[in-house]
């Protein structure tokens, strides 16, 4: 079954719900559609765009959420296991983690130093910073935000939802 991303009012991701239960959030109007996929869904009485990611029309107190732990697999799925040098997808297993700063410069294994690159674009940028070997980075390394590891590998069948998980 499909699955659509709930955000609070302040556009935080929440968590993953149903399609079912976010027809049921829009049409009982606590929630209202952010994004809408290409498909419509049809009663006999109504129609209505699938939705992909909905927002909660009221406040709801967030419990304080466990950070996203920083490791490998969290680094390449925020990355969606693309090179973020030169844009090349690839499975994780071929894929290497880079320190933008490197670490004998002092840069530190930390969300904003952190990402994914193919071995040859990491053998290429070698003991230097994007900047001193020519290279420049698709999108800066930030920490997401607000979304446990299930949100960041739900992200990666469903691109519409990046822009909502992390800051950039």
């Amino acid at each position: 079954m499909m699955s659509v991303l709930l955000l609070n009012t302040t556009y935080e991701p929440m968590h993953v719900v149903s399609l079912r239960r976010a027809v049921a959030l829009v049409l009982q109007e606590k929630a209202q559609l952010v994004e809408i996929s290409e498909r419509t869904m049809r009663s006999p009485s109504l129609t209505m765009p699938e939705p992909s990611v909905i927002r909660l029309r009221g406040r709801v107190a967030m419990l304080r959420q466990r950070s996203l732990a920083l490791s490998r697999m969290a680094i390449l799925a925020r990355d969606g296991y693309t090179c973020q040098y030169c844009g090349l997808l690839l499975p994780a297993a071929r894929l290497t983690i880079d320190h933008v700063l490197p670490q004998s410069r002092g840069g530190a294994w930390a969300w904003t130093n952190l990402v994914a690159a193919c071995p040859v674009c990491n053998a290429a940028k070698a003991n230097r910073t994007p900047e001193e070997a020519g290279m420049a980075l698709l999108r800066q390394p930030g920490k997401p935000i607000g979304a446990p590891a299930a949100l960041l590998h739900d992200a990666q069948r469903n691109p519409v939802w990046r822009p909502y998980l992390w800051t950039t």
